[in-house]
């Protein structure tokens, strides 16, 4: 009788970002022969390939780089309160660096299918190239906004000039000035790129389909004072990241919105909407994102906002979003993005109004008028969540294809694992707590080492998800996501993408519960020995 081949790794890793640097790191810890395999020429992930104009955190800086080294968080200094995309490019190449990492990293490597072989317990993994390599675990840490969608409109190739998605900047600098340049898009890429261009720029014309929300970052260098206290309090702020609802230094606030007079609720936006990051969104009122009534008192406090920066009201009307309330999409945080409509340099489109027709060979053509450009940039966003899966043809039992499981919304076991593709474990992927996001990962990566050490100890070569497991995590998120203001809105967290096939339905894709009672369902299941899982 042959005998089975023994796998070429214990572990691969698909991406080479902070989840993929982090499990790479946790599975060599363990003595496993790991391989991860990275489209780009370098690690980042994110941002490795986000190099836009602007592009930076709107997480506190020294809430998002990694928590597991005690040396390396008294090595690394940020430098702003949210720290721009070429510093921590820097951070997470410091990283690779320091725990030589790169080694087991294969650049250059588009994974294009994985397979599933029932009589070896193994994944195949081909690439782009051609070339395979099989594998005992396959571990996708592919992200949740890594596959950048362009928009369905006639013409794209035939422009003469130069053309960008933000997801995909050249590395090499670009050149601004005198330029006349179109913005399409504003949402969180739209408004770092546009806020930060329009003083380079010769004119700027932003194509507008759906105004966002946006509130101040309120970023700002970090001195030496305030570096020692970051440095000094990192246990207290990592334990704080690990009580809050979504893993932010900010929470909550335990009242409603009308339990205080409209005196002291306005004070309070007030003084929301002055401070840094997050807090206007996710430490405002607790009733903001689910209740109608409370959700329209913050709307209209920053629609009063745009109205006072913005010196056109024709304009600040446009900028003012009508099909959404206040946070119920993902929030961006601008620095003086209303300010540059009041630029003469700056034009806003609403294509609402005069729609895009095509792209033109000068540039872009609306029901109005033809614009010319010399630069066109697409903030056009992500198909996301599930739209780094679907690059992949991923195999699992008999042939059973993930995009085809998948049709109708992902199926999944606490956002990990998926009935029918043994051996699969995705961190980050649908129905897991993103919040923020790195504390996320490194909870996520140290339950799926755990679960390998445990099936290695035990000499387990098959780990499945069963299929009433995954029916009822599903139902679980899906009933979380009920009542949520957001799950009512178009946007890349209902799954909704209009220039993707297929996708033009809401799903509910993400977990809707606090981090806590995600990482308290997830740590019973390791409790228990994972008995809820098919092993063998």
């Amino acid at each position: 009788m042959e005998a089975t081949p023994i796998p070429d790794f214990d572990a691969i890793i698909i991406g080479a970002g902070l989840s993929g640097l982090y499990q790479l790191y946790r599975l060599r810890e363990q003595g496993l022969k790991v391989r991860v395999f990275e489209a780009g020429t370098d690690v980042g992930g994110t941002w490795y390939w986000n190099r836009y104009p602007g592009a930076r955190f709107d997480s506190e800086s020294y809430s998002y780089g990694y928590s597991f080294s005690k040396e390396l968080l008294q090595e690394w200094e940020w430098s702003e309160h949210f720290a721009g995309q070429p510093e921590t490019l820097r951070y997470i190449n410091y990283v690779a660096d320091k725990f030589g990492l790169r080694r087991d990293i294969q650049f250059r490597s588009r994974v294009t299918t994985a397979v599933y072989d029932e009589d070896s317990r193994s994944w195949t993994i081909t690439l782009e190239d051609g070339s395979r390599v099989n594998s005992r675990f396959l571990i996708t840490a592919i992200g949740p906004l890594s596959t950048p969608t362009l928009p369905n409109i006639a013409g794209r190739d035939d422009f003469k000039g130069a053309s960008f998605h933000t997801a995909r900047w050249p590395k090499e600098p670009v050149d601004f000035a005198g330029k006349r340049v179109a913005v399409i898009g504003t949402g969180a890429t739209g408004i770092q790129t546009i806020q930060t261009i329009a003083g380079q720029v010769g004119h700027l014309t932003v194509f507008q389909r759906t105004a966002n929300w946006a509130a101040p970052l309120h970023n700002g260098k970090i001195d030496a004072e305030t570096q020692a206290k970051i440095k000094a309090g990192y246990p207290e702020m990592f334990a704080r990241c690990r009580e809050t609802f979504a893993c932010f230094i900010h929470t909550t606030d335990p009242r409603g919105a009308f339990e205080v007079s409209d005196e002291e609720r306005e004070a309070n936006y007030e003084r929301l909407y002055g401070e840094r990051g997050f807090g206007i969104w996710i430490g405002n009122f607790n009733d903001i994102l689910i209740d109608r009534k409370a959700n329209a008192t913050i709307s209209d406090f920053v629609a009063r906002k745009i109205r006072q920066r913005v010196k056109d009201q024709t304009v600040a009307e446009k900028l003012i979003p009508r099909n959404h309330g206040f946070g119920t999409r993902r929030l961006p945080l601008e620095t003086l993005y209303y300010e540059v409509y009041n630029q003469d340099n700056v034009e806003l489109v609403d294509i609402k109004e005069t729609p895009i027709e095509r792209i033109t060979p000068k540039g872009i053509k609306t029901s109005d008028r033809e614009y010319e450009f010399d630069i066109i940039i697409y903030a056009t966003g992500f198909d996301a969540i599930t739209g780094s899966f679907d690059k992949i043809d991923f195999r699992g039992v008999g042939g059973t294809r993930l995009k085809d499981k998948w049709k109708r919304g992902p199926e999944t076991y606490l956002g990990i694992m998926v009935h029918e593709f043994p051996n699969m474990l995705m961190l980050m992927g649908p129905h897991t707590a993103l919040g923020n996001i790195p504390r996320s990962i490194e909870y996520s990566v140290d339950w799926v080492t755990g679960l390998i050490e445990f099936a290695i100890e035990k000499g387990l070569t098959r780990l499945e998800a069963t299929p009433d497991g995954v029916k009822s995590w599903t139902d679980h998120v899906r009933e979380l996501g009920e009542g949520m203001l957001s799950n009512e809105v178009d946007s890349w967290m209902t799954g909704i993408n209009s220039n993707v096939e297929g996708k033009q339905t809401r799903i509910v894709a993400r977990y809707s519960g606090s981090a806590p009672a995600y990482r308290a369902r997830c740590d019973d299941v390791a409790a228990k020995g994972y008995a809820e899982l098919r092993l063998s």
